[in-house]
C-alpha cells in the first residue's frame, strides 16, 4: 500500500511508513529519563520526531527506518510520537527514490553543462584552473547537495545550484556585455566547490554533519585555499588568481553571512546576486510547493518570513466569451 507522503500529514494523524533519518540524537528529559529526538524524511518534507523509550538505539543518519506513530502539535510545529521503529531491510525493497530529494536533472548532464561553459572559455588561465578545480573534486558532485538543509539540500543539489546559477549568469551577459564572462562563469563553477569539503555526505546526498575543516574554516576559507593550491601546481598566478580568491571570500556578500570582504569589482557583484537569488527561489519554491493555494506557511528561519501560496489561476486572463452577430 502506499504510503502518505510526510508534506500531507496533518495533526492527530496515524502514520505507517518507510522514512529516511536525517539526523538522530539520544538526549535526557528534565526528569532524568532518556529519549530519541529524530528529523525524518521522504522526498515531499520532513518532520521532527521523538521516541520516549529510552532502550532503543538511536538509528544511524542515513539509514532508513519504518516508523508507527502519530502526529501531534508542539509549539506550533507538527511533531511524530513513534511507537515503533526498526531498521529497514533488503526484502522490504524500500524505493530510495520515493525518500530522497533529489535534482530534476541527471547529475552527468548537469556536469557536461558545466563542462562545455568551461571548454568555451577564452581566457586560458582561467579554463585551466577551472578544469582542473572539476577534475579534483568530480566523483563527489554527482551526488552532493547545495546545504544541509535550506537551498538545494537534494542529492546533486550543489550541480543543480551551479547550473541554475550559470544560466542567470549567461542572461546577466546579455544584458551587460562589458563584463568578463569566462571571470564570471568560473566564479559561479567554483564557489560552492568545496562545500563537498564542508559537508560529510553520503552518495544519496544525505549530509551527516559538518567536517572539521568545514567547521573549522568553511567552504569560502577553503575555495581561496585549494585555487592557490591548484594555481600553483600549474604555474598561474596573478590577476586571474586574485579575482577568483576574492569572488570565493565576497560572495555571501556582507560580513554576518561569512564574507569578510563585500564584492569589489562587477562579476564579484552579479556572482553574489545570482547566488542569493537561485538559493531564495529554491527555498520559495520548496515551501509553496507543500502549500494549498491561498494558505500561508510558518515562518521560515532561514528567510524571517511567512510564505504565502499565491492563487494565481483567480488573475489569469479570462477566455474571452464569442458573441452573437
Amino acid at each position: 500500500m502506499e504510503q502518505q507522503p510526510l508534506c500531507n500529514l496533518a495533526k492527530d494523524q496515524r502514520f505507517e511508513g518507510f522514512v529516511l533519518v536525517r539526523s538522530a540524537d539520544q538526549r535526557t528529559g528534565g526528569n532524568g529519563s532518556k529519549y530519541l529526538d529524530l528529523n525524518l524524511a521522504d522526498r515531499t518534507g520532513e518532520v521532527n520526531a521523538k521516541v520516549w523509550d529510552g532502550n532503543v538505539p538511536c538509528p544511524a543518519p542515513g539509514t532508513v527506518v519504518k516508523v508507527r506513530g502519530t502526529t501531534l502539535e508542539y509549539n506550533g510545529r507538527l511533531q511524530m510520537r513513534i511507537e515503533k521503529i526498526r531498521s529497514a531491510t533488503d526484502e522490504d525493497a524500500v524505493d530510495m527514490s520515493t525518500l530522497t530529494p533529489c535534482a530534476p536533472k541527471p547529475p552527468e548532464e548537469m556536469l557536461a553543462e558545466i563542462e562545455a561553459t568551461v571548454n568555451a572559455f577564452t581566457s586560458e588561465p582561467l579554463q585551466r584552473l577551472t578544469r582542473e578545480m572539476l577534475r579534483r573534486f568530480n566523483d563527489r558532485l554527482l551526488y552532493y547537495p547545495a546545504a544541509q538543509r535550506i537551498h538545494h539540500a537534494e542529492r546533486s543539489g550543489l550541480l543543480h545550484h551551479t547550473t541554475g546559477m550559470l544560466g542567470m549568469a549567461k542572461a546577466v551577459i546579455g544584458q551587460y556585455p562589458w563584463l568578463n564572462a569566462d571571470l564570471l562563469y568560473a566564479g559561479v563553477i567554483l564557489h560552492d566547490l568545496c562545500k563537498t569539503e564542508e559537508m560529510d555526505s553520503d552518495a544519496m546526498g544525505v549530509v551527516r554533519d559538518y567536517t572539521k575543516e568545514g567547521l573549522l574554516l568553511g567552504h569560502l576559507v577553503l575555495g581561496v585555499t585549494r585555487i592557490q593550491e591548484v594555481a600553483n601546481d600549474l604555474g598561474i598566478a596573478g590577476e586571474p588568481v586574485l579575482l577568483l580568491q576574492h569572488m570565493m571570500l565576497s560572495h555571501h556578500g556582507e560580513a554576518e553571512y561569512g564574507s569578510p570582504r563585500k564584492p569589489m569589482f562587477p562579476e564579484a557583484e552579479v556572482l553574489h546576486w545570482v547566488d542569493l537569488l537561485d538559493a531564495r527561489m529554491n527555498e520559495m519554491q520548496n515551501a509553496v510547493s507543500k502549500l494549498k493555494p491561498g494558505v500561508f506557511s510558518e515562518k521560515i528561519w532561514s528567510l524571517d518570513r511567512r510564505l504565502y501560496n499565491a492563487q494565481y489561476e483567480q488573475i489569469a486572463p479570462e477566455e474571452s466569451i464569442p458573441t452573437e452577430e
